[in-house]
């Protein structure tokens, strides 16, 4: 049976679960170095494949509501990438998060998702936090991470992503809720 937080839409676009049908499209996604640039370089089909079995789809069932979704635009059905809103890895914080195909870049896509995810992490689950991480040199993320809202708090290490510290952006539900009303 499917949960009502196994699709979630914005104007533009839907999230959907992610199935081990989806492989191929994950292993297009992490094996763009572009895409990956920033996000622990590229992967290769059975890392893509292991994190497809551990990091996505036993996450479900373990975190209900929360995961890394397949996002497609509404209009088409095409795939454009993947939001997220799961637990930074081997750690307690809730992140949001985003990967697109570059064709898609530039389209406020990532802003669009992030915010809707947002909303819905604070508002239908209940979260009392949320955060983001990016590459310091990553500043179009940071850009989209500021325009939803979130708030620079300075530099954090997370062993799981490596040595170098990373941009860290966070917001508590209240406050972020009090500044976008639904």
């Amino acid at each position: 049976m499917r949960a009502p937080h196994d699709t979630l839409t914005s104007e533009r676009l839907v999230l959907r679960r992610y199935t081990a049908d989806d492989l191929d499209l994950l292993v297009r996604l992490h094996g763009d170095p572009r895409v990956m640039q920033f996000a622990g370089g590229v992967y290769d089909r059975a890392r893509t494949e292991a994190m497809l079995r551990e990091r996505i789809l036993a996450y479900y069932d373990r975190h209900p509501g929360l995961g890394i979704w397949l996002t497609s635009e509404r209009a088409t059905g095409e795939p454009v990438g993947m939001h997220l809103l799961n637990h930074v890895r081997d750690d307690t914080v809730i992140q949001v998060g985003y990967l697109l195909y570059p064709e898609y870049w530039g389209r406020g896509y990532a802003t669009e998702m992030a915010a809707r995810l947002l909303r819905y992490g604070f508002a239908e689950l209940g979260l009392p936090q949320i955060s983001a991480i990016t590459d310091l040199p990553h500043v179009d993320s940071q850009r989209v991470l500021l325009k939803v809202g979130l708030r620079r708090d300075g530099e954090r290490h997370f062993p799981a992503y490596g040595s170098d510290p990373l941009a860290f952006f966070t917001r508590d539900a209240a406050s972020w809720l009090a500044e976008h009303p639904a």
